[in-house]
């Protein structure tokens, strides 16, 4: 692996990055959030500032963790841009996504007290959302118009419950930082969610990522700076394979599987 270039973010504290194709659009959490877009062309970011979009929000210092944006993604279609603003406004935002940009303003769904965090994709297609404030996973529809209608949730009974990823198999885990522990969840059809049980990890666990196979899930935890290795069960359950510590991981925050 080569480092190709080094870009501004086009803003301040880049936390999230969302890839379709060519497409790239970069959630910038202080300074009010903002998303700043770019092209891929020729294995290099180009910045379009047509396709920013300011999200207007209110950050202080003392809000720096609670109070900004928490991730942003496209739907698996392309067809919607989905930003989460954590306490910041306790709201989920869609924008209109194509090919030449985004819709001029967001529909916003707002969810008082959820404190919506990391999101993913059921294999169904729903949004599955950690919401932070009340520890759960909620899962919604996303109409055509960029509306939200909540279908199912499901309290994981752990403690500040902030990511979320999807294995291939259809599991949904759910990261609990508080309580050091990934949460498994099943998702139907109609969006109802199941809690499955919960696995112990390292302190702090923050974000994981599943294998492309669908056969491990990789936990990152954030107190000891350790990178937790779990097998997948065909029912969903986890166990633990190994552990490593990565240099300077203290404290840190997202992880990707390849």
């Amino acid at each position: 692996m080569t480092r190709s270039q080094v870009i501004g973010s086009g803003g301040q504290f880049p936390v999230s990055i969302a890839v379709r194709g060519s497409q790239v659009y970069v959630l910038n959490a202080q300074g009010g959030g903002a998303v700043a877009g770019f092209v891929q062309a020729g294995g290099y970011l180009i910045p379009v500032p047509s396709r920013d979009r300011d999200l207007g929000l209110g950050t202080t210092a003392a809000t720096v963790f609670t109070g900004t944006p928490g991730q942003i993604g496209f739907t698996p279609d392309g067809a919607h841009l989905v930003i989460t603003t954590k306490g910041a406004a306790n709201t989920v935002e869609v924008f209109q996504a194509g090919p030449f940009g985004l819709s001029a303003q967001p529909a916003i769904t707002s969810l008082p007290g959820a404190v919506p965090f990391g999101f993913t994709f059921d294999q169904y297609g729903h949004l599955a959302l950690a919401e932070t404030g009340t520890d759960t996973i909620a899962t919604f529809s996303i109409a055509p118009d960029d509306a939200l209608t909540q279908l199912g949730s499901a309290a994981t009974g752990q403690v500040a419950t902030c990511w979320i990823t999807a294995s291939p198999g259809g599991t949904l885990y759910a990261s609990n930082a508080g309580s050091g522990t990934e949460s498994a969840l099943s998702t139907q059809p109609d969006g109802a969610v199941t809690l499955l049980g919960s696995t112990p990890t390292d302190a702090g666990t923050v974000d994981a990522a599943a294998s492309a196979d669908g056969r491990y899930l990789y936990g990152q935890a954030g107190g000891p700076g350790n990178l937790d290795a779990y097998r997948i069960s065909p029912g969903g359950s986890l166990t633990e394979t190994g552990s490593v510590t990565v240099p300077g991981a203290v404290g840190g925050e997202g992880i990707v599987a390849l």
